[in-house]
């Protein structure tokens, strides 16, 4: 199968990520489909568009939008899937939908977006602040980014309401888009990555 314009993905194991394994037991933590927190938004590539080359190949995996394999109810109810679905097992992605695909055991971002990883807050006085605010640690970069002197795992600022949530190899990232980071921080001494428990 191939397209024209977009790439065909599957999902890497379920369209949703909403079991949880304890000891030898499974938790169903999310029932509602339209949730897009437990949506999955890892995929392998099935086929590529024939119009235009990236770096990406068949069978790499690929972070996607939330949206591709998301159902949601209608206005009256009716179970609908995302406007990707093809099949079950297929839905024809566009290339702004993907953020980043893995290479060599490595992820690696398409051009415009980024990955950092959130700072633990150092804050006492706002005890319920479990990371810091617009700021974060550089974990994969663009090529745009290096071109300018970022590096990965630099101190950097971004702007507010930038940051989208992924958990990426079971660890919490916010992908920013390039041209959202806005500053380049010195290491103070006392930055500590934020990884949450429940990951």
């Amino acid at each position: 199968m191939k397209s024209i314009f977009n790439f065909i993905i599957k999902p890497k194991k379920n369209r949703y990520n909403n079991i949880k394994k304890i000891s030898d037991k499974e938790l169903i933590i999310n029932t509602e489909i339209s949730e897009y927190q437990n949506i999955s938004k890892e995929g392998i590539v099935i086929g590529l568009p024939s119009m235009f080359e990236t770096d990406i190949n068949i069978n790499d995996e690929v972070i996607i939008h939330h949206n591709v394999f998301r159902r949601w109810y209608d206005i009256r109810g009716v179970e609908q899937n995302s406007r990707s679905w093809f099949d079950e097992d297929t839905y024809i992605v566009s290339i702004d939908q993907i953020y980043a695909f893995k290479k060599d055991n490595k992820w690696k971002p398409l051009s415009g977006y980024c990955f950092v990883k959130p700072v633990k807050a150092t804050n006492k006085v706002a005890a319920n602040e479990k990371e810091k605010p617009l700021i974060g640690i550089i974990k994969y970069i663009d090529d745009t980014l290096t071109s300018i002197g970022l590096r990965e795992n630099d101190l950097v600022g971004f702007t507010p309401k930038s940051e989208f949530e992924f958990v990426i190899d079971e660890e919490k990232l916010y992908r920013i888009k390039t041209e959202d980071i806005s500053i380049k921080y010195e290491y103070q001494g006392n930055e500590k990555e934020y990884n949450p428990s429940w990951l």
